[in-house]
């Protein structure tokens, strides 16, 4: 892999860690490939922290590869079955490689948690040590951002050939 996709994935973490959701990192990362400014991207990510607004469903971090899958490949015309399907296939494609790497697509069982939060839990941690100690999240921000950056670096490779 080139050291610009290595430098977009340490950015991932870099941005997790300064209190950006898991999505909105992975997104961050990336966003300026498609044209996306910072702001947008923060503002359009932001509700999947949390495994989707805290309620631990889908990680936040594999949320983002979905975003990245609509924006790399995703249709633009509401006719366009082919553009929808590749899109979908590449999502699969890309989730798939997740769940195998991580062993869950979902937050909760990442956190070891027993299931999703209820409805009306929804203050965010706050981000201390202790936080960052006891999360897998850093992780699998990196996981997400390594393995759209692999994707990337598999797009190019074969177009080359």
């Amino acid at each position: 892999m080139n050291e610009d996709l290595e430098r977009r994935v340490s950015l991932a973490v870099d941005y997790f860690m300064e209190g950006f959701g898991c999505c909105q990192s992975v997104v961050l990362a990336f966003s300026d490939l498609y044209g996306l400014d910072a702001q947008l991207a923060k503002r359009v990510s932001a509700g999947f922290g949390g495994g989707v607004g805290r309620l631990r469903m889908m990680c936040g971090a594999v949320s983002a590869l979905v975003i990245l899958s609509g924006l790399d490949s995703g249709q633009t015309e509401g006719s366009d079955r082919a553009g929808k399907s590749a899109c979908y296939k590449l999502v699969q494609d890309l989730l798939s490689r997740s769940k195998e790497a991580n062993g869950s697509l979902t937050c909760a069982e990442l956190l070891g948690l027993k299931g999703p939060a209820p409805a009306g839990d929804y203050v965010a941690s706050e981000r201390t040590k202790e936080y960052y100690k006891t999360r897998p999240c850093a992780a699998k921000v990196e996981s997400a951002a390594r393995i759209f950056a692999e994707y990337l670096h598999e797009k190019k490779y074969e177009k080359n050939d």
